[in-house]
């Protein structure tokens, strides 16, 4: 006989307790303290009010739901209308769609492009705060703000491509170019058999007028492209062969008739990141391309876009970073364990407080390139500074985001392992930035070219680091080293170790300009001092590490 059923309780099962409260609506400039330094030192008065906007707007409750349904719903891909006809079109999920709109009603795509100081400061600062909420929409923006000089400079169109790129208004539906108040641009460089090395590409371009052959000339190109970014955008920036050499062209997806171009997308990529974004393969077939440059100098032309694209790759890196400090403080300071909550834990609060480091270190190093890129336009030190500076610092950024985001799940122990708490996005999302626009090993060789090839940028970088000497000995001695390796760059075999000490050096000048001393101490003594270990959490007892948690705000 089964035995009687224990005695009816009257205590429920499902009492929760010792959970970390949700969040509400937040301010996502106001909870942090060091970006709102860093745009009183770069920004403007007008335009921080802008990032405060941008940052309400997106920080909502419904903004996170919104955000959720959007990686749930990832784009599809529709080759062929109903009747049969080739479309090769893309169906978003209607949060995206809000996403987007809303940055490009705020200018995030192009704020440095109106005239506007500190344009790319605030730029960065809305790029910043989105990453933290939605970064599958950051890649699409990222294309139109970075192509926009580019077709601004080589204006071969009838349709006004720079106007509608910085056009605040966002018309999803792909029409004729000349009728649209709004484009989007997307980019396609990469082939399967070369990757980062496009010289190997095999796309030929053929004169479609074979006696008009100059800029803005119309060709037809026939290649397969591995990876096209934003391929749903109003056109797409490339490369191809003609027989003068690698050359870039703008590939409209719809053509001035009215007529759809030969644009096929022959699949959606299943990345390991977001969801809610759309990277493809896409296959040329007699394509219609409008020259855009000389012949022979695509690389060249299309430079000018990929060096604004690292810029918000390492705006992005930073973002997640902070975004993940920012739920890993939140659940420590509300969840209890072992007679005390997690943030009062002496081990907990030593590894809290070593992210909190790392964050503020690499944000400051993304918002120094914002400014420098604004400086450019006026300053041949800044300008010089930008085009190595954004190489360093998109690579320490990204190589510090991946470990950082790991060690921030494991302050969430298992429910920081599934998706509803947010931190899973964060770290399948965080490799990203590091692999887009130059892997860690085509950034370093970079930086060691601008070095011989440019050697006034090396110029640049040490007058600012020189500025700093006799702040701290171990200072002065990375700025020695600094200086010597630069003057004298070591081989590839070396070369990340060159741009790891110039990174780590850049920070400390910085955190010291910039940042409360206890936290430039803290760097510089951990991170150049190396009285520190090799992983998070290992800051020196003696740190003022109450103060570094009170530095990075959050919800408390």
């Amino acid at each position: 006989m089964a035995p009687a059923p224990p005695p009816h309780s009257k205590l429920s099962t499902h009492t929760v307790t010792n959970q970390v409260p949700a969040w509400s609506d937040l301010d996502l400039l106001m909870r942090d303290p060091p970006l709102r330094d860093a745009l009183a030192r770069w920004g403007t008065e007008s335009g921080t009010t802008d990032v405060q906007a941008f940052g309400l707007a997106i920080g909502t409750h419904a903004s996170r739901v919104a955000a959720r349904e959007a990686h749930d719903h990832p784009p599809r891909l529709h080759t062929h209308d109903p009747m049969g006809h080739r479309i090769d079109a893309l169906a978003f999920h209607p949060s995206w769609h809000r996403f987007y709109g809303l940055a490009r009603q705020h200018g995030l795509h192009s704020r440095p492009w109106e005239g506007e100081r500190a344009g790319h400061v605030h730029h960065a600062a809305m790029e910043y705060l989105l990453t933290q909420v939605e970064p599958g929409v950051c890649c699409p923006l990222t294309m139109t703000y970075a192509g926009a000089p580019v077709l601004q400079k080589h204006a071969v169109s009838e349709a006004d491509w720079f106007r509608g790129l910085i056009h605040r208004g966002y018309q999803p539906e792909l029409g004729r170019p000349s009728e649209k108040a709004a484009l989007s641009l997307g980019m396609a460089m990469t082939e399967k058999q070369g990757g980062s090395d496009v010289r190997a590409n095999t796309t030929r371009a053929i004169p479609d007028d074979p006696s008009q052959t100059d800029e803005g000339a119309w060709f037809r190109l026939t290649g397969h492209k591995w990876f096209c970014s934003a391929p749903q955008s109003d056109g797409v920036l490339t490369l191809a062969y003609r027989d003068e050499g690698l050359t870039c062209f703008l590939v409209p997806r719809v053509l001035d008739s009215g007529e759809r171009n030969v644009f096929r997308i022959q699949r959606l990529k299943d990345k390991l990141g977001n969801r809610s974004n759309a990277s493809s393969e896409i296959e040329y077939d007699g394509t219609l391309a409008q020259q855009i440059g000389e012949p022979g100098r695509g690389v060249r032309t299309i430079l000018e876009m990929v060096h604004h694209t690292r810029l918000d790759c390492t705006v992005a890196a930073t973002g997640l970073m902070r975004a993940a400090v920012d739920r890993a403080l939140h659940h420590a300071r509300h969840r209890h364990a072992f007679g005390a909550r997690l943030v009062e834990q002496p081990l907990m609060k030593n590894v809290l407080a070593d992210l909190c480091l790392e964050a503020e270190a690499s944000m400051w190093l993304a918002f120094r390139m914002a400014h420098a890129y604004d400086a450019s336009a006026h300053s041949a030190e800044e300008r010089l500074f930008s085009r190595l500076g954004v190489a360093i610092t998109k690579y320490w950024t990204n190589k510090r985001c991946v470990p950082l985001v790991g060690e921030a799940m494991e302050c969430l122990g298992g429910a920081g392992y599934v998706e509803d708490h947010g931190m899973a996005l964060l770290f399948r999302e965080a490799p990203l930035n590091g692999i887009w626009e130059g892997s860690g090993n085509v950034i370093c060789l970079d930086v060691l070219r601008t070095l011989h090839r440019t050697p006034e940028a090396g110029t640049a970088l040490l007058d600012m680091l020189e500025a700093h000497r006799g702040a701290d000995p171990r200072l002065d001695t990375a700025i020695s080293r600094a200086q010597r390796e630069v003057t004298r760059p070591p081989g590839p075999l070396h070369a990340r170790r060159l741009v790891e000490h110039l990174a780590l050096t850049l920070a400390a000048t910085l955190l010291i300009a910039h940042a409360p001393s206890h936290v430039a101490d803290a760097w510089i003594r951990t991170r150049l001092g190396r009285d520190w270990g090799q992983a998070f959490g290992t800051l020196p007892e003696d740190l003022t590490i109450d103060l570094l948690l009170e530095r990075a705000g959050g919800s408390v």
